[in-house]
């Protein structure tokens, strides 16, 4: 349960900050919603529904800067997942991005860097739909990075780099 006050990152939209927790009616039936604003943008509000886990699912506690640095430090034990079919891949990379686990989150974030590296050797691309995964992951990481560390997130990459082990 979350109180007025707390931040949260909610899915790939970022971190919000949660202003209220109300009943409202938006389906006929009164229901309790948390109401997020997006840090941000005072024009993204987010009703999620108390009730349905789905929707609560999407909202996570932002890290601390202890678990931040935490993250970092494992962050060249972390085994790649590369799968070669695209579909699969498609599916594993999509359940990463939508259930906003950091670890897996970074794994897909280093997967994707060394196979991008990889393939400009031979003067090859990343997929668009891998190049998309990769967008969403690092917004999603390197929002949340930023903010619980305080610093601009142009500067996370900077960070990770002086402080990887």
């Amino acid at each position: 349960m979350y109180s007025i006050g707390d931040m949260v990152m909610y899915g790939t939209f970022g971190i919000c900050k949660v202003t209220a927790i109300e009943k409202r009616d938006f389906t006929g039936e009164q229901q309790e919603y948390y109401i997020l604003k997006h840090i941000n943008s005072d024009k993204n509000i987010f009703y999620v529904p108390t009730n349905n886990e789905a929707a609560l699912n999407k909202m996570h506690s932002i890290c601390s800067k202890a678990e931040v640095d935490e993250l970092i430090s494992h962050m060249n034990s972390e085994e790649l997942i590369w799968i070669d079919n695209d579909i699969k891949r498609k599916e594993e990379y999509s359940r990463i991005i939508k259930e906003a686990d950091k670890h897996e989150i970074i794994r897909l974030i280093k997967t994707l860097y060394l196979r991008r590296k990889e393939l400009a050797k031979s003067g090859k691309k990343l997929r668009s739909a891998d190049e998309n995964y990769l967008s969403l992951a690092e917004n999603m990481l390197f929002e949340e990075f930023a903010f619980s560390l305080n610093i601009d997130r142009s500067e996370v990459v900077e960070y990770i780099e002086k402080h990887i082990a």
